[in-house]
């Protein structure tokens, strides 16, 4: 199965693709890891992924597009991927399904995860981040035991500077301008699936593996 994962920042997408890798054995390409660790090796990509992530905005296409089609020639997508994060705009989905002709491969599903804007203020905001291990936390949903110091290593946790309010709420603008058409985009396509992220993590999971079973069947 070849599917994609739509949803606003804070949405849950990237917990349940991990539920997915682990039921049917495909793997889960986050661009937002794969962004992340560009930046924290401090490469040519990184760098200039890091100006824009900083201040909320999307990175350039040029930039994510190449990553994608390049993870998506590895021997381990042969049968099948969870694009997480990608794509993000109507230009990048048209260039992914250009992407795809060639590689010889569609998308099966796009799974949405719907989640409201203040939902998604509250779970991002309140996220913590250790500053030595890259633990998350969040104080609401998953506290430290102690205050301010990681369970795992005792490192120092912070907040990261995407994870601030300001931003959260640009990022979610960003999503609604950007992402948003693609919901009809592949509605109109006939492969797109609505599930409700305002559940608890069993209760999303239990709508996606519904839907995932009968693309199957």
């Amino acid at each position: 199965m070849n599917l994609i994962f739509l949803g606003p920042p804070g949405a849950g997408k990237g917990t349940q693709a991990k539920r997915v890798v682990e039921k049917y054995g495909i793997p889960q390409i986050s661009t937002g890891d794969m962004l992340r660790e560009a930046v924290a090796k401090g490469t040519e990509l990184g760098k200039k992924a890091k100006e824009y992530m900083d201040k909320g905005e999307l990175v350039p296409d040029e930039v994510v597009i190449g990553i994608v089609k390049e993870r998506l020639q590895q021997p381990d997508c042969e049968k099948g991927f969870i694009l997480d994060g990608f794509p993000r705009t109507l230009a990048q989905a048209e260039a992914l399904d250009e992407m795809l002709k060639e590689l010889d491969k569609k998308i099966d599903a796009v799974i949405n995860v719907a989640v409201p804007e203040e939902e998604v203020v509250k779970r991002i905001t309140y996220r913590r981040t250790c500053k030595n291990c890259g633990a998350v936390y969040h104080l609401i949903y998953a506290p430290p035991k102690e205050d301010n110091k990681c369970d795992k290593c005792g490192g120092e946790l912070y907040q990261r500077d995407d994870d601030k309010e300001e931003t959260v709420r640009e990022r979610y603008r960003v999503y609604r301008e950007n992402t948003e058409p693609l919901i009809d985009y592949y509605r109109k396509k006939g492969i797109l699936y609505d599930v409700d992220g305002t559940k608890d993590i069993e209760g999303v999971w239990k709508e996606i593996e519904a839907i995932l079973e009968k693309i199957k069947s």
